[in-house]
C-alpha cells in the first residue's frame, strides 16, 4: 500500500512538468523568484538521500515532524532520542520509533488518515545545517522494523522508557538543504532525561497555565469539587 501511494505521488508530480506545487509556481511567478527556484530544485532537491544525508541523519538526536489531517489541518511535533534513533533503512527509506507518549497520537493520527510528512533535522551545534525530508509515512509494529532493521536492537534489551511502542517507516520522496544562516548556534548540556515518565514535574506540569486556568470552572461543573491540581514546573 506504501509503495502504491507513493508510486502515485511521484507520477503526479512528474506529470506536471515542473518542480514544485501549483501554489509554490504562482507566488514565484508573482515575486519574481521563480529562476532562482529553478536552479534551487536543479542543484538542491534530491528524490533520494545522499551519502552525506544519510550519515547527518544517522548523528541526529532530534527531528521536527510535520503531518496534517484529512482536511489538511497541520500539526507539528517534536521527537528525540540517542544519534541513530532515526533509522536510514536505505536511501529511499528511514524510520523513527514513536515512544509512550500522553496519548493523544496526534501525529499518528494524521498519519491514518493523509500518509504525507514532514522532516526537519537540525544541527544547531557543529555544521549548522539542516535538512527536509518529505515523504509517506507508514506506521509499523516493533516487530515488523525488527523484520526491516536486522541490526535494531530488540525491544526487550533496551530500557522500559525507550521502549518503542510504533515505528514510522517513511518512503523518501524529496529531501533538500535548509541553508545556515540563520540557525542559531547552541552549546549542549548534560541532562537527565525521564523516558517513559508520567510524574507531571518531571514533563514540565503545568507550565503554560492552562491546568490551573480552567480549574475554577471545572470546581463549578463539580460542585465546588476540583477536577484536578495544577503541578507546578
Amino acid at each position: 500500500m506504501l509503495q502504491l501511494v507513493t508510486r502515485a505521488w511521484r507520477s503526479a508530480r512528474k506529470l506536471e512538468g515542473r518542480p514544485g506545487f501549483s501554489g509554490e509556481r504562482v507566488l514565484q511567478d508573482r515575486l519574481g523568484t521563480a529562476q532562482r527556484a529553478q536552479q534551487f530544485y536543479r542543484n538542491q532537491v534530491v528524490a533520494e538521500l545522499t551519502p552525506v544525508m544519510r550519515e547527518f541523519i544517522g548523528r541526529m538526536e532530534m527531528a521536527f515532524i510535520a503531518t496534517s489531517d484529512s482536511r489538511g489541518e497541520c500539526d507539528c511535533s517534536f521527537r528525540a532520542g540517542p544519534p541513530g534513533f532515526i533509522r536510514v533503512l536505505d536511501d529511499r527509506t528511514v524510520a523513527y520509533p514513536e515512544y509512550r507518549g500522553n496519548g493523544v497520537l496526534a501525529s499518528l493520527g494524521n498519519m491514518l488518515v493523509n500518509p504525507h510528512i514532514g522532516i526537519f533535522l537540525v544541527d544547531f551545534t557543529r555544521d549548522l545545517i539542516g535538512l527536509h525530508v518529505n515523504g509517506d509515512a507508514a506506521i509499523v509494529t516493533p516487530a515488523q522494523m525488527q523484520e526491516l532493521d536486522l541490526d535494531l536492537e530488540r525491544p526487550e534489551s533496551q530500557p522500559p522508557g525507550r521502549r518503542p511502542v510504533r515505528w514510522v517507516l517513511v518512503s523518501v520522496t524529496e529531501a533538500y538543504i535548509h541553508c545556515s544562516k540563520h540557525i542559531p548556534l547552541l552549546v549542549p548540556q548534560a541532562r537527565i532525561r525521564h523516558w517513559g515518565t508520567d510524574n507531571p514535574r518531571h514533563k514540565g506540569g503545568d507550565y503554560f497555565g492552562v491546568g490551573a486556568e480552567r480549574a475554577p470552572a471545572a470546581r463549578e461543573t463539580r460542585g465546588g469539587r476540583p477536577a484536578f491540581r495544577a503541578a507546578s514546573p
